[in-house]
């Protein structure tokens, strides 16, 4: 007699730069979310759909959960992770091996606010040559909350990540797939284009200028043979505005070129894409105009 299928929604949760992102592109085989060593670099909930015989993991990333700063930015990637943990099946709190902060503890207050199944997976154990300096770390944590299980994973190498996988779908309720088999996310190609610019300038641009950009795609078309991309990088300010471009534009036409074979590579097609670089001054800090950017809950 075969098992009944196990399907529903785990949410990777966990403060910034401790590798949900790369976890979840682990688990999906393939780049949906952005990732740089940035904290932040996640801004939006995002949407794996890991299709299995057994059943379906509706995997969602969330941004990190974090004390820094209190521009509306912030609030509003605090406001984002919170609300993904609403109406999901099981956590997956990701910590990094051996640390332990302010912001850990955060969003374990989070999580037991959450009143949800939560699974502690400690990442980047790659990092550590004696996995047994471990010991008293994990036992602490265990000592912290009745976590469904603790395991020990490396996402950047894949190792445990399968393990993880299956202990997730263990604890999903019995139903039926919840999206289309062929489904991997419920994001659009125009919203994964402008990511995979914004992943260029996070990883190329130094400081706190990354956190001063972000990218909104004005024209998004597919012919036959090619998509036409036309999208506008926002600053703050002008003299950022100046350091983006570089100069005669060398810095800017890298980024194109790096971000245009990104989305080759995702898209499957040739990408003729364009970038033009505005400024609207304190962007991040500005509600209404966070909102028409695409950062809405």
């Amino acid at each position: 007699m075969n098992k009944p299928e196990r399907s529903g929604f785990a949410a990777i949760i966990g403060r910034p730069n401790v590798g949900k992102s790369t976890l979840l592109n682990r688990f999906i085989g393939l780049k949906l979310a952005i990732t740089s060593h940035k904290p932040q670099t996640t801004r939006h909930s995002i949407v794996g759909v890991k299709t299995r015989n057994d059943g379906q993991i509706v995997f969602v990333d969330t941004p990190g959960i974090h004390r820094r700063g209190s521009q509306a930015m912030n609030r509003y990637l605090n406001r984002t992770a919170k609300t993904a943990l609403s109406d999901v099946d099981i956590l997956l709190f990701v910590v990094q091996a051996g640390v332990w902060n302010r912001e850990d503890k955060l969003v374990l207050k989070t999580v037991i606010e959450s009143k949800t199944p939560v699974i502690l997976v400690i990442n980047k154990i790659d990092l550590l040559e004696d996995k047994e300096q471990l010991l008293p770390y994990i036992a602490e944590l265990k000592e912290l909350h009745a976590f469904l299980d603790v395991l020990l994973v490396s996402a950047k190498n894949g190792k445990q990540v399968e393990e993880l996988e299956n202990r997730v779908l263990q604890a999903l309720p019995e139903g039926e797939k919840i999206y289309p088999e062929d489904q991997l996310t419920d994001r659009s190609e125009r919203f994964f284009a402008a990511e995979l610019i914004r992943e260029q300038l996070t990883r190329h641009y130094h400081q706190e200028l990354p956190y001063a950009t972000t990218v909104e795609i004005e024209s998004f078309s597919e012919e036959k043979k090619l998509y036409r991309i036309n999208a506008l990088i926002w600053v703050e300010r002008k003299g950022q505005k100046a350091i983006l471009i570089g100069n005669k534009g060398e810095a800017m036409k890298k980024v194109g070129t790096l971000a245009r074979k990104a989305m080759e590579k995702f898209l499957g097609k040739k990408v003729y894409l364009q970038l033009w670089v505005k400024v609207r001054e304190s962007w991040s800090d500005d509600e209404k105009a966070l909102s028409k950017l695409g950062y809405t809950d």
